[in-house]
């Protein structure tokens, strides 16, 4: 019985054509009914298609066809049934996210990168840290400061100067961007299961905005995060280029 794929691609020109050459040379299974999804794009566009797929529990291949490929694999039109009967399973759970705005509204999102906090003015934001309920830092001041998964941890934790982690780790990077108070904090490693709180302080001099994988949301009064193992998201790479070998090459570039 041959594997049933289904294509779905980034709006770009170069993704739309790379599908279509696909497509004709493979066919095009529904996504409820396909063994594998094939995404072509970049890393934002592999996070949008493992959001709106996780319900049907189906592991997603990536093939770069954008900017960013972290999370995709090199883009090839021969051989896909074999390297996708080839490819190795990567399991990640997202975080999950409650933010209570100002106005009392509570949102809830997902991301599989990071959920992260940033200064919606002028001035710096005003953070109260807690961790398991536990207070942990009474005043941070920073522009901003976020909570990010092993997979998550090259991206923008990685540009804050924070840790990158083995994808096997079970613990999150909690890492400050531009942090004023305490000077030059660099964050904490925390464990898979905590639940970290972040209260903002003065807010309406200081507005905050939250953000989960792209979905953000303004005027938050406090931001609650925790890992989601009951979601599973699963990503398949080409044999020896999975996402434990891509995290610890980065740190030797």
């Amino acid at each position: 019985m041959s594997l049933q794929i289904a294509f779905t691609a980034s709006r770009t020109d170069v993704a739309q054509t790379a599908r279509a050459v696909l497509v004709t040379r493979y066919g095009n299974a529904p996504l409820d009914q396909a063994d594998v999804i094939v995404a072509l794009g970049g890393d934002g566009f592999m996070l949008q298609t493992l959001h709106a797929t996780q319900h049907l529990n189906t592991p997603v291949y990536g093939m770069n066809r954008g900017t960013i490929g972290f999370l995709m694999n090199t883009y090839s039109e021969s051989d896909l049934p074999q390297r996708l009967s080839e490819a190795e399973q990567q399991s990640l759970n997202p975080l999950a996210m409650q933010a209570t705005q100002m106005d009392g509204t509570q949102s809830h999102a997902l991301a599989i990168n990071e959920v992260s906090l940033l200064r919606a003015g002028p001035q710096a934001a005003k953070l109260r840290v807690t961790v398991d309920g536990r207070l942990r830092m009474q005043e941070l001041v920073c522009d901003g400061a976020l909570v990010a998964t092993p997979a998550g941890s090259t991206a923008y934790n990685y540009s804050a100067h924070g840790p990158i982690i083995p994808i096997g780790a079970e613990v999150l990077a909690l890492t400050a961007m531009s942090a004023f108070r305490p000077r030059r904090w660099r964050g904490a490693l925390l464990p898979k299961t905590a639940l970290v709180r972040f209260d903002v302080l003065e807010p309406d001099k200081r507005p905050v905005m939250a953000d989960a994988d792209a979905r953000s949301f303004r005027n938050v009064a406090s931001v609650e995060i925790r890992s989601e193992p009951s979601i599973e998201h699963k990503i398949l790479f080409d044999p020896g280029h999975g996402l434990e070998e891509r995290l610890i090459s980065e740190q030797f570039t």
